[in-house]
């Protein structure tokens, strides 16, 4: 029998989830998927500048899950960036703070405690919002925790945009 995997604790939502290199029509891209947990290993080594150690405390899981986590995510970002592939980031065993302001405080505004963070203020899009379609002008409400750009369009198959 597998031994399931542990949940790791995440400090960090990423405001952008799709990269992708230009030039390249969305339809023609291979993807390579990043997953939250990968990214938040990603962001306290490289970003953060914790030790192995440290960051594996903070995210609540051994050093040596971290090690792998990292080597996975350090491998599909180079397997992205060599063979120009798309970077889409979503998915992991991961757990947040609570956004009820109960969550740990972050070095930016608002993170991990219920705000909006970077993505505040006035030009905001916020949970309501519509979905377009560029291409045949198709119009949908979107939907909490799905980004626009990682739906097709229902008429065209053409990708979505927020409006």
């Amino acid at each position: 029998m597998v031994r399931p995997r542990k949940i790791k604790h995440v400090n960090f939502e990423p405001g952008v989830t799709y990269f992708k290199p230009r030039a390249i029509p969305l339809n023609q891209i291979e993807e390579v998927e990043l997953t939250v947990d990968e990214l938040e290993t990603l962001r306290l080594v490289n970003i953060e500048k914790l030790s192995q150690a440290d960051a594996a405390k903070k995210m609540k899981i051994h050093q040596s899950t971290f090690q792998r986590t990292l080597t996975r995510a350090r491998e599909k970002i180079t397997d992205a960036l060599v063979n120009g592939k798309a970077i889409k980031i979503q998915g992991g065993e991961y757990k947040m703070p609570g956004r009820d302001g109960t969550g740990p405080v972050g070095n930016r505004r608002g993170e991990g405690r219920g705000f909006r963070g970077r993505m505040g203020g006035p030009s905001a899009a916020g949970p309501n919002g519509i979905c377009k379609c560029s291409k045949c002008g198709f119009e949908q409400k979107h939907e909490q925790g799905k980004p626009c750009v990682n739906i097709k369009c229902p008429k065209c198959g053409q990708v979505m945009t927020r409006k």
